[in-house]
């Protein structure tokens, strides 16, 4: 895969955000820094659904950062459904999300890029790893909450190997992320699992890697109604496996094929 052409970005970032109007001008401006410094050119698409300002904010920024694009509405759809419309507008020849509250670094890129130029088709970040930097944890009963989720998602869906699904930080090959976001339903939270999920049956070349995080202790997740809602998705996203073939990834397939 080239990066030099000078007609596609190197990198297409979204960052999906909601009520991030006091803070989303530093994460672009940071972002925007970022690939400028270590030469590559990059599409940011912020993908901002309610009636925050965050949209506002992002748009202010039109003139300061070249190339920005600026998604949503005032009604909430989920956050994955805004990184989907966010990968439909996405032209990179990397292509990729980020939390907009940057609980991880963005340099932490920095891991990605090689891997994703010479080896792997999707890099995700993990916190589960022994060298994961976990620099601010988050308190005990979400701890515990995420590891349960864990057990359950491992017996209704399956994502084997993957020890740290719900990460957002991640980042495809172009062609991958275009197949794998067309076959994408959920709209919620659960959209992290779906993603892996079709990745991992269309055969995508997967890397788990090791970042820096931290707790902003802003979690948007409802405990009960939301997690009641996660279970359901699970639910949906095993019924929406089961119904897909090898004939429903042709653009992945190929992409294998010419890998191999």
């Amino acid at each position: 895969m080239s990066l030099s052409s000078t007609k596609v970005p190197d990198v297409s970032l979204i960052l999906p955000a909601y009520n991030e109007s006091a803070t989303i001008a530093g994460t672009l401006r940071e972002a925007h820094a970022y690939f400028q410094s270590r030469g590559l050119t990059c599409q940011i698409i912020v993908s901002a659904d309610g009636n925050d300002g965050t949209r506002e904010k992002s748009r202010e920024l039109a003139g300061e950062i070249p190339g920005l694009v600026v998604l949503g509405s005032e009604q909430r759809s989920g956050k994955g459904r805004g990184i989907r419309l966010g990968v439909v507008q996405a032209t990179g020849a990397i292509i990729g999300f980020a939390d907009a509250d940057n609980k991880v670094p963005i340099d932490e890129f920095d891991q990605f890029l090689p891997m994703l130029r010479e080896s792997h088709d999707v890099v995700i970040g993990s916190r589960g790893s022994r060298t994961s930097k976990i620099e601010k944890a988050q308190p005990l009963y979400r701890q515990l909450g995420s590891r349960g989720f864990a057990v359950l998602m491992q017996a209704i869906v399956g994502l084997p190997g993957i020890v740290d699904s719900q990460c957002g930080f991640k980042f495809f090959r172009h062609e991958f992320a275009k197949a794998i976001f067309a076959r994408q339903r959920v709209d919620g939270y659960m959209y992290d699992v779906e993603i892996l999920a079709i990745a991992i049956r269309m055969g995508a070349r997967l890397a788990q890697v090791p970042i820096r995080w931290h707790d902003d202790a802003d979690s948007r997740l409802q405990l009960i109604s939301g997690n009641v809602q996660n279970v359901r998705d699970l639910f949906r996203i095993r019924r929406h496996l089961m119904a897909l073939r090898p004939q429903d990834y042709p653009i992945a397939v190929q992409a294998v094929a010419n890998q191999k």
